[in-house]
């Protein structure tokens, strides 16, 4: 490895006991952040539960920004041995601003589940119309 970064097995990652480390793995990397535990802005917990886990999915999923992907180089300690990469690239979120001005992730390709909901309870809806169960007289 050109880097001159250290290379780790999985369950070198997943054994890892060090005081005032936490060792996790992203996308093949692994991150020693145990010094920023008290910084992060999601709270301590949350990099608490990745720790001695590959905690990629949960990290794509919560979308983190441009500045933190940079700020994590400078946790990054070492990488998974070639032979136990699972090479996955991570998801690319998108976020769109809110009228009131938070962020929010935009819609993930496949993530039809709301549409899908609303689309049965208007079906509900029609074949109890349907049905008169929604008549103003009283029989």
């Amino acid at each position: 490895m050109a880097s001159g970064k250290k290379l780790f097995t999985r369950k070198q990652v997943e054994e890892s006991k060090e005081q005032g480390t936490n060792l996790f793995i992203l996308h093949d990397k692994v991150y020693d952040v145990g010094p920023f535990l008290n910084e992060h802005p999601g709270g301590e917990e949350v990099l608490s539960e990745q720790r001695n886990k590959d905690g990629s999915e949960a990290f794509d999923d919560v979308g983190h920004s441009e500045d933190a992907k940079e700020l994590m180089v400078k946790y990054e300690i070492g990488e998974i041995v070639e032979a136990e990469r699972l090479n996955i690239k991570p998801k690319k979120v998108e976020w769109i601003a809110s009228k009131s001005g938070q962020s929010q992730k935009s819609a993930e390709e496949g993530s039809g589940l709301p549409y899908g909901l609303i689309a049965v309870a208007v079906v509900v809806l029609l074949i109890a119309y349907n049905l008169g169960l929604f008549s103003s007289s009283a029989q």
